[in-house]
């Protein structure tokens, strides 16, 4: 027995960095010789973190932490970092510069995606359709930076809080439709449903959008903006907040409507699910705007309507895609090399 641990132990080291070698090597395929899979990866990737941009940034917001940096691109006039006296809590310092860092590495994340789509190839050819779809990524998050430093100069000023917020919205759109894209071919699509459906589809998509930009207003007006005493909207609250509910209210008609529509011209099963799924999360995301009105909008709840909000997005976004067919890219099947084997006799 020990004579078997004692030749066993050498060999241990050797399987690790074995180990550890394939590993490193299947990471530089991934991102420099990617597969439809380890594409399709990269892309959800952008997706995942074009959202949590959101996300984290609201964590700013509704923590009042908007100015926790007051300067930009450093925190402060003297310190790149979250130090020294600012006359805001060090908990503000320390939202707003952790967020500029998740920024920074996701930052990271949008140039791998860009690299990936850049070295991915389909039939020997390179899609350059994905390679501008992915181009967008890290371009749009530095423009977010230039806009974030703005908002911080300006203090908050509400309406480049909006632009700041929308310039996100719009990344989260190029990062679905590469991850979209990048499973399909490059030939024209093929309608799945009648054009008045397709329609319908893009519709919502535009209503999202419009009931996305309502609610920037409104948080412009109301007592989240991100800190206190900054600049508001001069609107009435519960106007704004009024006109945000009614674009909700037409967002679900339309997705009745559409909802119909699919259900006469038997469209894909996937539109469908895909649809209701669309319409739970509108009807779920409408309880939680009544409930926030009515309590007080506590910055909790309010964190919850925004990441459904993103939810809604994203779902949005997809369903036109499921109404037109462009074909699968998938990956070759594996090359099997077959031993050689003796021709038997015939004679």
């Amino acid at each position: 027995m020990e004579s078997v641990s004692a030749t066993a132990t050498p060999d241990r080291p050797a399987t690790s960095l074995a180990a550890l070698a394939s590993f490193a090597r299947a990471c530089r395929d991934a991102l420099l010789a990617p597969s439809t899979t380890a594409m399709r990866r990269w892309a959800l990737a952008g997706v995942i973190t074009s959202a949590l941009i959101i996300l984290t940034g609201e964590g700013v917001r509704l923590s009042q932490s908007g100015l926790g940096c007051p300067d930009w691109p450093t925190c402060t006039a003297s310190n790149i970092a979250a130090s020294g006296a600012t006359g805001d809590p060090l908990i503000h310092r320390w939202v707003e510069f952790s967020n500029r860092m998740v920024t920074v590495a996701i930052f990271v994340v949008a140039v791998g995606v860009f690299i990936a789509a850049w070295r991915f190839r389909v039939g020997g050819q390179r899609r350059r359709d994905l390679t501008w779809l992915a181009a967008a990524q890290p371009g749009a998050i530095v423009l977010q930076a230039i806009i974030g430093g703005l908002v911080v100069l300006t203090k908050l000023n509400p309406a480049l809080v909006s632009v700041h917020f929308l310039a996100s919205v719009a990344l989260v759109a190029a990062t679905v439709a590469l991850y979209v894209r990048c499973q399909e071919g490059a030939a024209p699509g093929r309608p799945l449903v009648p054009h008045l459906v397709r329609l319908s589809a893009v519709g919502v998509v535009g209503c999202v959008a419009v009931m996305m930009a309502a609610g920037t207003v409104v948080t412009g007006t109301g007592p989240l903006a991100g800190a206190a005493n900054v600049a508001r909207y001069h609107l009435p609250l519960v106007g704004v907040t009024q006109l945000h509910a009614d674009i909700g209210w037409l967002l679900a008609g339309l997705m009745a409507a559409l909802l119909l529509g699919l259900r006469l011209t038997s469209a894909p099963r996937r539109a469908v699910r895909l649809s209701w799924l669309l319409l739970g999360l509108i009807g779920l995301q409408g309880v939680i705007g009544y409930t926030q009105y009515f309590t007080g909008l506590p910055a909790g709840l309010v964190w919850v309507h925004v990441a459904g909000a993103v939810a809604i997005w994203i779902a949005a976004l997809l369903v036109p895609y499921t109404l037109r067919d462009r074909g699968h890219v998938t990956d070759p099947a594996p090359a099997v090399a077959l031993a050689a084997e003796p021709t038997p006799a015939t004679g």
